[in-house]
């Protein structure tokens, strides 16, 4: 009897671990670990905050550190949901399925990068060419943009930050994923968004990129052309919606496989008007009814 009754805990437990590593978590407590992307960490506090309002059980995580912070923990079964400010990369998705991990994407929003400097800065705008030649060390003191004689400073997101991957790939690299242009030696690998947001507010030689929910009077938001010969747009809601700012993306969540229970709930709520509602409202550009 008492090897039946051990047997039968056994299957139980295979039972339940079976269910939480396909995403289902109805059988987990109320609690959901979220992970990843500094970018988007007060949008999913703001949902969170208003999520448990209407249920006061649930107890919601939430980890920065970066989009590849987040995709590892996901791979690793230690968070319910990663966000990410870039999508999963192939080698991600490989190392996943080994794992038995089946990632499934959520887009939740959209973001424009925005390229701030101190607001004693005489730079308002820059061009994607220039703003390439300072990245990779190639412009080193603000006079030859016609600015102050100051060396410039270069602040980056560190290399696990989806931040990170979407600058070098789009602006450094222009797209080409032949080109092998990496960020200046003397470039600053800051930990977060808000690291290089203090940073430029207190250094007048700064230059870094941020998304637009770090951006206020304290700091310069440029406005960037795609060439000279294009006109120069600074990031908003309707310039990131209509794709005219030149340097925006889409914002991620990602499940192991189809989200059940309360996972699936949240995820609901951040596509709902109200959670797209909360996207506005952070300064990010909602998917569902983009501009009502």
């Amino acid at each position: 009897m008492n090897s039946f009754k051990v047997f039968v805990s056994f299957l139980i437990v295979l039972f339940v671990c079976s269910c939480l590593r396909s995403g289902n978590t109805s059988l987990a407590s109320n609690t959901i670990q979220i992970k990843g992307s500094d970018t988007i960490v007060n949008l999913i506090q703001d949902w969170s905050e208003n999520f448990i309002k209407k249920d006061p059980s649930f107890n919601i995580g939430i980890t920065g550190g970066g989009s590849g912070t987040g995709f590892a923990a996901l791979i690793n079964g230690t968070c319910d949901i990663a966000m990410s400010s870039r999508k999963i990369e192939q080698k991600e998705i490989e190392l996943a399925k080994i794992k038995g991990i089946e990632p499934v994407e959520f887009k939740v929003g959209l973001d424009g990068l925005v390229l701030i400097v101190n607001k004693n800065n005489p730079i308002s705008k820059l061009t994607l060419d220039q703003i390439r030649d300072i990245f990779i060390g190639k412009i080193t003191n603000w006079k030859e943009l016609g600015g102050d004689n100051l060396k410039i400073v270069i602040l980056s997101r560190e290399s696990n930050s989806g931040t990170n991957v979407f600058f070098k790939e789009s602006v450094l690299r222009q797209n080409n994923k032949n080109s092998k242009e990496e960020f200046a030696v003397q470039s600053l690998m800051m930990p977060s968004s808000q690291a290089i947001y203090d940073e430029v507010r207190q250094n007048p030689n700064a230059i870094g990129y941020v998304g637009m929910g770090f951006v206020n009077t304290f700091v310069k938001s440029l406005a960037i052309a795609r060439s000279e010969n294009e006109g120069y747009v600074k990031a908003n809601v309707q310039t990131v919606a209509d794709s005219s700012y030149p340097i925006s993306r889409p914002l991620y969540l990602y499940t192991n496989g189809n989200p059940q229970g309360i996972v699936n709930t949240f995820i609901d709520y951040a596509l709902s008007d109200e959670g797209q509602s909360i996207v506005l409202k952070e300064e990010f550009v909602p998917v569902n009814k983009v501009l009502s």
